[in-house]
């Protein structure tokens, strides 16, 4: 750790000429040798580099953001390119130049840290060892050796012997419980932050690796933490567990006032957003507006919180505006009404004895329904049966027999059944259709 805070040691004389500028201000109400004075010098280095470093968060954000929506196509690429790395590789880089992200831009703050971290401990490493170092004369040095945070000095760390403790006018358990409690602090401020970023501003509707990635890391950095806090001096545990404080209360911030589209906190954040609407009648603020505007920009691509959200104005009959404002429209608020009445019921929950009669007069309906059918069938078979109307022909008197005889013989032979044209061929085996006469030579 010594050899890396070396290679920033040109950033020390800045870092120690903020301490000490800090120092005179809390000195004058503290006292010098206070570790009110010192500790409060190494907060205020943080919020101050972490004010200038405001810019690279918000890049961060964005970065981080673009990263997630180009997950899919991220993982259409691999698929593609399986066997092909360097196609791969290829086909990555130009995806982030058309979309202008940059994998590393959710990195930068981190990494402008580094160096004012690392010189921070490299100062309060010189002071341990009462050497003179950037800003600080030896009056400075030894006034910073003599301050105390809860009993254990700045300089100390939960590894140092017995011997270099009492060296700096302290106890060791004090050292060692402190330092142990600031460790257990700066871990959970570590995990609590990046737990507060996955479970409330990430796209839960998209299932990518990067998503698994970084719910690993929730729980890897705070162990890497904890086992580095070891070796941190008091001064450099009070600015990492200032900088997480300040990350964790930056992004609760960012989560409630600029969510992550489709994540909890974007549904959160549009649930007060329309209750403001529908309270005041309008959508207040800038930010508010610019939200609107581009979520009705969207059009069809809106995600399930943004159509909830856009319903949720038509029932309470407004109507969202191009511009990011709103309007009263009473037919926005008809047709919401009148989707709603026609929504599908859900049906309530019916007890046994109600299941039992319900069966029950499920099963009389269909026997009656079956008698029904039975005796309809009945009838229908007795009519079938009934005889028929038609009168039958009477006998011949006895008077009319020979004038019928006679009567018959005068009309033509009507030719019978079996010899007609259309009869069909009969048991004899005889042709359809009529005979051909017989040729008079032949024999009857």
């Amino acid at each position: 750790m010594d050899t890396i805070a070396s290679l920033f040691a040109f950033i020390t004389t800045p870092v120690s000429w903020v301490i000490v500028q800090f120092h005179k201000l809390y000195g004058a109400i503290f006292g010098p040798d206070t570790g009110w004075a010192w500790g409060l010098s190494i907060v205020s280095l943080v919020v101050l580099i972490r004010i200038c470093l405001i810019p690279l968060f918000v890049k961060q954000i964005k970065a981080t953001r673009n990263m997630q929506a180009l997950q899919p196509k991220m993982k259409a690429i691999q698929e593609r390119y399986k066997s092909d790395k360097q196609r791969q590789s290829e086909e990555m880089m130009k995806l982030y130049k058309e979309t202008g992200t940059n994998p590393l831009s959710s990195c930068l703050p981190i990494l402008a840290q580094s160096p004012f971290f690392f010189a921070l401990y490299h100062v309060l490493s010189k002071i341990a060892e009462g050497e003179r170092i950037g800003a600080l004369n030896q009056q400075l040095v030894d006034s910073a050796r003599e301050a105390h945070i809860f009993g254990a000095p700045i300089a100390a760390k939960f590894m140092d012997s017995p011997d270099k403790v009492e060296a700096l006018n302290a106890s060791l358990t004090d050292v060692r419980i402190v330092t142990a409690v600031m460790i257990i602090l700066m871990s959970a401020s570590q995990f609590f932050t990046q737990r507060q970023l996955m479970m409330k501003n990430v796209d839960l509707t998209v299932k990518t690796p990067y998503m698994q990635q970084q719910k690993m890391l929730m729980y890897i950095f705070p162990v890497i933490f904890a086992v580095m806090g070891i070796n941190f001096p008091v001064g450099v545990l009070v600015y990492w567990l200032t900088t997480n404080v300040w990350t964790m209360g930056q992004q609760m911030y960012v989560i409630n006032q600029n969510p992550t589209p489709g994540s909890k906190a974007q549904d959160a954040y549009l649930q007060r957003l329309l209750k403001s609407v529908t309270h005041h009648g309008e959508v207040r603020g800038r930010g508010r507006k610019r939200v609107v505007k581009a979520i009705v920009a969207k059009g069809s691509d809106r995600n399930e919180n943004e159509r909830r959200f856009f319903a949720g104005l038509a029932k309470a009959g407004f109507a969202a505006q191009a511009d990011g404002t709103v309007v009263k429209s009473d037919t926005v608020s008809v047709e919401a009404e009148g989707g709603a009445g026609t929504r599908r019921q859900q049906p309530k929950r019916q007890t046994k004895a109600q299941r039992q009669a319900a069966a029950a007069q499920q099963a009389a309906q269909a026997k009656e329904a079956e008698d029904s059918a039975s005796s309809a069938e009945d009838r229908t078979e007795d009519k079938a049966a009934a005889p028929s109307l038609e009168k039958e022909p009477k006998p011949p008197a006895k008077g009319s027999t020979k004038a019928s005889a006679q009567e018959a013989a005068d009309k033509p032979a009507r030719p019978s059944r079996a010899n007609s044209g259309g009869g069909r061929q009969g048991k004899t085996g005889q042709r359809k259709g009529q005979q051909r006469p017989k040729h008079p030579s032949s024999k009857k």
